[in-house]
């Protein structure tokens, strides 16, 4: 039997060219890929000098395809996509139990963390892996079953479910709330200090304070006070007395129901956004990812701020 001897670059390097060549950038595939630009270079000279010709053209505000690097991407693209492809399907006859589910660090801490109880009891048979990250995936690519995104909810090719709307309201611990009486509307809040979240999901129109104030036709550009990375991070601070945070009520449900936030006001703003229940056709034909939506969608109309049926 003769041995066949493959001379291949390697996968990393591949992996790092093949997203720099998407994106026509190292920053944004670094990004994706959760590494540095420096490392995604590190890769692609890798790669340029395994294959002996360059494949960028490196220029003071960033890089370009050489010819060479086009023909290499274009021809590259589909075997890697051909390789995730049947390195997924032997993935899922090796894991058949298992569900990946991604969704923002926030969203999964403080919505989906605490019903996984429930879900066990509901589906025993369902083993789920939770991908906490701030960046969208390639579901296909990355082999991921479920995603839930905040977003305007266009998503060609996938299978597409409203889960929830986003209403905000002001929140505080309730230490804060008594010893601050004079708070009863939200022209209040001057002089109050205020809890910053930076969006996770990076969309533009996001709420945030001035927008949430403004909508109380309340003059205020709330630009003062901390400012957190994340969502869940603000309403920590605002649970341990910190202050006052807005937050959308899928993040605050089981806080206020365990009595470690309090709603200052009634007033509620509905967010420019949904979260939206994704997963592509091959998924959707999985059982499990089936049951597993199908849970997901009733824990959310039992929420109460539940969307309408896409």
């Amino acid at each position: 039997m003769s041995v066949i001897s493959r001379q291949l670059p390697p996968l990393s390097a591949l992996h790092a060219f093949e997203a720099a060549a998407r994106h026509q950038g190292f920053q944004r595939a670094g990004e994706e890929l959760h590494v540095s630009a420096g490392a995604i270079g590190h890769h692609v000279k890798q790669l340029e000098a395994w294959l002996g010709q360059p494949l960028f053209r490196r220029m003071a505000r960033g890089v370009s395809l050489t010819a060479a690097g086009q023909r290499y991407a274009d021809a590259l693209r589909p075997l890697l996509d051909k390789l995730a492809d049947v390195s997924q399907a032997a993935r899922r006859q090796s894991d058949e139990r298992v569900v990946t589910v991604t969704a923002t660090t926030s969203l999964v801490t403080r919505w989906l963390m605490p019903r996984l109880g429930r879900l066990r009891e509901c589906h025993p048979e369902i083993d789920l892996r939770v991908l906490a990250s701030t960046h969208s995936v390639d579901l296909q690519r990355d082999g991921v079953d479920v995603a839930i995104r905040l977003g305007p909810g266009h998503y060609p090719g996938l299978k597409v479910d409203v889960l929830m709307e986003e209403w905000f309201s002001a929140v505080c611990s309730p230490a804060f709330r008594a010893g601050a009486p004079q708070l009863r509307a939200p022209a209040d809040l001057r002089g109050v200090t205020l809890l910053h979240d930076e969006p996770e999901a990076r969309l533009p129109d996001e709420m945030n304070w001035a927008r949430w104030l403004h909508s109380c036709g309340v003059a205020h550009g709330g630009a003062s006070g901390p400012r957190f990375s994340h969502t869940y991070l603000s309403l920590e601070a605002a649970a341990s007395g910190q202050g006052v945070a807005i937050a959308s009520g899928p993040l605050i449900g089981f806080d206020l129901q365990a009595g470690r936030l309090v709603q200052l006001f009634a007033h509620r703003v509905l967010g420019p956004y949904r979260y939206h229940l994704l997963r592509t056709p091959q998924a959707q034909a999985n059982p499990l990812v089936r049951a597993f939506c199908d849970w997901v969608i009733a824990e959310a109309r039992a929420e109460g701020d539940a969307g309408p049926p896409a």
